[in-house]
Parts: C-alpha cells; sequence; structure tokens
C-alpha cells in the first residue's frame, strides 16, 4: 500500500523511495573502506545540487515573471502616450525618460539574475568545501 501522507522507506514525508546501498555495500567487507561515508558523501552532493537547481529555476521564474511585468507597463504607457496630443511635442523628453526607463529595468533584471546565480552557487560551493574537508581527513582517526 503506498500512500503520500506516510514516510517511505526510511526517506521523509514526499520522497522518493531509493535503494539502500547502504545495506547492499555492507555485504562486501573491505578493510579501511567505510560504505556509508562514501553513500552519505554522494547524498550530499546530490542534495546540494537538487538544492542549487531549485534555486536557480526559482531565480528565473521571478525573472521572467518580472521581465513580463515590464512589458506590460512599456506596452501600457506607450498606448497611454500615443493618446496624448501634444505627444509629438513631447517626443524627444518621451524618448529620454522611456530609455531611462528602460535603463533601469535592465538594471534591476542584471541584479536578480545575479543574485540567483549567485545563491545557486553558493550551495554548490559550500558542498565542494564539505567535500574538500572530508578529502583532507581522509583516513585520519577521530579522536
Amino acid at each position: 500500500m503506498t500512500d503520500d501522507s506516510k514516510s517511505n522507506e526510511g526517506g521523509k514525508v514526499g520522497e522518493m523511495p531509493l535503494f539502500d546501498f547502504t545495506k547492499m555495500l555492507s555485504q562486501f567487507r573491505i578493510p579501511g573502506v567505510d560504505f556509508a561515508a562514501i553513500v552519505d558523501r554522494e547524498r550530499k552532493n546530490i542534495e546540494a545540487l537538487a538544492a542549487a537547481n531549485k534555486i536557480a529555476f526559482e531565480g528565473w521564474q521571478a525573472l521572467i515573471r518580472r521581465q513580463s511585468e515590464i512589458l506590460q507597463e512599456a506596452m501600457k504607457q506607450a498606448v497611454a502616450d500615443a493618446s496624448q496630443q501634444d505627444a509629438l511635442q513631447k517626443r524627444a523628453d518621451l524618448a529620454k525618460e522611456r530609455f531611462e526607463g528602460a535603463l533601469n529595468n535592465m538594471r534591476e533584471l542584471a541584479e536578480m539574475a545575479t543574485r540567483s546565480q549567485k545563491d545557486a552557487f553558493d550551495v554548490v560551493r559550500k558542498r565542494v568545501e564539505e567535500n574538500m574537508e572530508n578529502f583532507r581527513n581522509f583516513g585520519k582517526k577521530s579522536d
């Protein structure tokens, strides 16, 4: 019986059931090899990549939403400007104003993209640092 409200074998609610490599690998006793640590390290690597992908995806969603909002605002303003009788007289001022607005919007979008990429990269960077620390301590006995 499968019920989404119940946890699966050793997993959390809503997670996909995973094959327990630790149990399988424990059958093979190789001196000096900690299969549980290897499996745990790889699980953490996968979790870090999944978190980074989620952050990047959410960042791009926000970026696309904002681009859509900017386009809608620009179209509304263009229609409003076109309906003004004195729009021809104000053409230079309007062009300058719209250009500055476009630059501000591009700056905002670039900042959003940069922030999203940095957040995703930070997750991966942290995991790489943890792996390097584990590698440095490999073979050292913990007291």
